[in-house]
C-alpha cells in the first residue's frame, strides 16, 4: 500500500502541470460545484475554513471571499506542484487571506476543532483510505462544523468518461480496475457517499445529484485536456504506437460524436453527487 499511495503522489505531481494549463477551462466547467460546496459551508466573515486536496484551489479562494474579514482559507493538497501551481494563482488573483500547505487529506495536520469548515471537491473519491480523511475531517471541525464535498456520480451518468473507457476497453488497453481502490467513481451512488458520512460520526446529512456540462472547443481540445489530467490515460496512451494511437482516438471520436455541435465544439453531459454534512 506504501508503494502505491507514493506512486499515486509522484503522478500528481507529474500531472500538475497539466491542471495548471487546463485549470481555467476546468473551472468554468465545473464552477457550479464550487458554488454548491461554498454555499453549504454557510461561510461568515471570521470563519477558518479547510480545502482538502485542493489542486489549484479555487473552491478555496471562492470561499476566502466570504469569510472576509477576519477569516482564513487554508489550501491544502498532499502534492507540492500542485500547492506551489494553487499558490501562483492565488497571487495572481491577490487573495490575501489564504494560507497554503502541502497536507495529506488521510492525516490533516492540524489541532482538534480547529476548523469551522471542510471542503473537497472530487477528491475523497481518489484516496487511499476517504473513511480515514472523513474522520480526520470531523476531528479537525468544531462542534457544528461542516463539511461539504463532491464525487463524481456513477460512470453510467458521465459519458465524458464513459466513452473514453469504452474506448480503452475495446483497445484492449484498459488496466485492471483496483478492487475497492481508489478512482474517479469509487464514491459514485448516494448510498455510498450517504454510508461514508453515517460511520464517520456526521449528522444532517445531504446529499444530491449535480448536473454539468463539460464543455471544448473541439474534440482534439477535450483529447489535450484529457491527455494532461488522467494520469492512467495519459500513461497508457504514451506508450501506444502512431497506428495504435490513431485507432483509439477514432474509437473515442465516434463515442463522442452525438455530443458534437455542428461547428465543431464539444458538451458532453456529466453528473456529480454533492454533500454536505455536520459534526
Amino acid at each position: 500500500m506504501t508503494d502505491d499511495r507514493e506512486q499515486a503522489l509522484e503522478r500528481w505531481e507529474d500531472m500538475a502541470a497539466g491542471w495548471k494549463a487546463t485549470r481555467a477551462a476546468f473551472q468554468d466547467n465545473v464552477l457550479p460545484v464550487s458554488h454548491w460546496l461554498v454555499e453549504a459551508i454557510h461561510p461568515q466573515p471570521g470563519h477558518r475554513v479547510l480545502e482538502l486536496a485542493a489542486g489549484l484551489g479555487d473552491t478555496g479562494l471562492l470561499a476566502a471571499e466570504l469569510v472576509a474579514p477576519g477569516g482564513t482559507v487554508l489550501i491544502t493538497d498532499g502534492a507540492e506542484n500542485m500547492v506551489a501551481a494553487a499558490r501562483e494563482h492565488a497571487e495572481e488573483v491577490g487573495a490575501t487571506n489564504v494560507e497554503l500547505r502541502t497536507m495529506q487529506a488521510e492525516w490533516i495536520d492540524l489541532p482538534a476543532a480547529s476548523v469551522d469548515a471542510v471542503m473537497c471537491r472530487f477528491g475523497y473519491m481518489l484516496l487511499f483510505d476517504p473513511e480515514a480523511a472523513l474522520r480526520e475531517t470531523r476531528r479537525v471541525l468544531k462542534p457544528g462544523g461542516r463539511v461539504a464535498f463532491a464525487v463524481w456520480d456513477a460512470l453510467e451518468r458521465n459519458p465524458w468518461m464513459k466513452v473514453l473507457r469504452e474506448a480503452l476497453v475495446s483497445s484492449g488497453l484498459s488496466p485492471a480496475p483496483v478492487p475497492e481502490g481508489p478512482g474517479p467513481f469509487a464514491l459514485g451512488s448516494q448510498d455510498a457517499v450517504r454510508e461514508l458520512l453515517a460511520a464517520t460520526g456526521f449528522d444532517d446529512v445531504e446529499v444530491e445529484p449535480l448536473d454539468l456540462t463539460l464543455r471544448a472547443a473541439s474534440l482534439d481540445a477535450w483529447w489535450d485536456h484529457v491527455m494532461q489530467t488522467s494520469m492512467t490515460t495519459a500513461a497508457v496512451v504514451q506508450d501506444l504506437a502512431p497506428a495504435e494511437h490513431y485507432s483509439l482516438r477514432d474509437l473515442v471520436d465516434a463515442g463522442y460524436a452525438p455530443f458534437v455541435h455542428d461547428d465543431g465544439s464539444l458538451e458532453l453531459p456529466a453528473r456529480a453527487l454533492v454533500a454536505a454534512a455536520a459534526a
